[in-house]
């Protein structure tokens, strides 16, 4: 029986004895190691092997990167205002035994170096500056954080506010503030548009004015070109219709002249028209008398005795004189195959189109320059293959002359 309890008690001192000295350690996680109450050394993830109820392990650290909020803390700014903050810092530990054997409790002491921290830069700013500075505050809380934790083994990598809370009286005016702010935002805004719309408006308005005077000078100069331009072929037409009118009565002149040349018209042909013109002359609506030269037959009978010669019998008779072959050719030529030609001279019919198209040619977005020069409009001339009528002095000759020359 005794045996047996000392094989027990064998086995348990065994056990025991490697319970004491196989110590396994996660990763992630670092075990600080002391040898009769004196750091011996830092062992980390894996198993390791002790002296048994010599060495023991004082404490576990966890060495990964660890992210704690911090409660809010009342601090107070430079105006006076007091705000609650919210801070979150990020920090590692790589040094276990500083973190142990420096500081009796590196959390609380992270956060009271936070707080100070964040105490010292708040007081020195002012309420807007505090909401408006938070980058500011994250970098100087992360810079004396760092500093004041290096010798406890810590490393400091972020340090963020997570929230600013201003007192509720100070919410409502700034909210009072924001919506005064953002109505001034918006009058200004909507005065701002209004004042631009006012001004493209004037500007549209002067554009549309300058482009219609400038629209009235084009019409204006191009209707002032097409009435100088139908003045100018006006008178031309009417010049050519007068000579044309004028050789055309010289024509018949010469053409009714040889015709009577050419027929021998005798006195008594003439005396009888005469006689058959004598009641048209009493037609008219004024005639209500008309009288007859009583010398009058003495007249014929004198125009009978120069122009005639007396026959046997003692009458006057005339005798037509021989015709002549020019008065024969004027007589029976029949040169009115282009009397009736309908088609327009082609230097007018050219200055109409030149005309047409300046008319129909859009006005330019640019303001007019200069005069636009219009197409030279060469002056019809009168035809020359009429023959100056009989009896035409030197002098009208030489006028017509110089007026196709204009």
């Amino acid at each position: 029986m005794e045996g047996l309890i000392f094989i027990a008690v064998l086995i348990a001192l065994v056990v025991l004895i490697l319970v004491k000295t196989i110590v396994v350690i996660p990763q992630g996680e670092a075990a600080i190691v002391e040898r009769l109450g004196r750091y011996t050394r830092t062992i980390s993830g894996g198993i390791s092997l002790l002296v048994p109820f010599i060495d023991r392990v004082r404490a576990k650290v966890d060495t990964r990167e660890r992210v704690v909020s911090f409660p809010p803390q009342a601090v107070i700014t430079q105006d006076n205002l007091t705000v609650a903050i919210d801070t979150v810092v990020t920090f590692q530990i790589n040094e276990p035994a500083r973190a142990i054997y420096g500081v009796d409790n590196y959390i609380v002491g992270v956060e009271q170096i936070s707080v100070a921290t964040l105490r010292d830069v708040v007081g020195g700013m002012t309420l807007e500056e505090t909401l408006t500075s938070r980058e500011v505050i994250n970098r100087r809380l992360r810079g004396e954080l760092d500093a004041a934790t290096t010798k406890w083994g810590l490393r400091i990598s972020r340090v963020e506010l997570k929230a600013i809370d201003p007192p509720p009286s100070i919410q409502q005016s700034m909210e009072m503030q924001m919506k005064a702010d953002r109505e001034k935002r918006a009058m200004i805004l909507t005065a701002e548009g209004r004042r631009e719309s006012d001004i493209r408006t004037a500007e549209g308005e002067k554009q549309a004015k300058i482009l219609a005077a400038e629209g009235e000078k084009h019409a204006a100069i191009l209707a002032a070109e097409a009435e100088r331009e139908a003045t100018i072929l006006r008178a031309e037409g009417e010049r050519a219709a007068r000579y044309l009118e004028a050789q055309g009565e010289a024509k018949a002149i010469q053409k009714v002249n040889a015709a009577i040349k050419s027929a021998q018209v005798t006195p008594e042909v003439l005396a009888y028209q005469y006689l058959e013109k004598l009641p048209e002359l009493a037609q008219g609506e004024a005639s209500t008398m008309w009288m007859i030269p009583s010398q009058f037959g003495d007249a014929l009978e004198d125009f009978a005795k120069k122009f005639a010669q007396r026959d046997e019998a003692g009458v006057f008779r005339y005798e037509p004189v021989e015709v002549d072959k020019r008065s024969e050719d004027i007589a029976s030529a029949d040169d009115h195959e282009d009397w009736f030609n309908t088609q327009s001279n082609p230097e007018i019919a050219a200055a109409v189109a030149a005309a047409n198209a300046v008319a129909n040619k859009p006005v330019d977005d640019e303001p007019l320059q200069e005069r636009p020069k219009q197409p030279e409009v060469e002056q019809p001339q009168a035809p020359r293959n009429l023959e100056a009528a009989p009896g035409t002095s030197a002098q009208a000759s030489s006028e017509l002359e110089a007026n196709d020359a204009e």
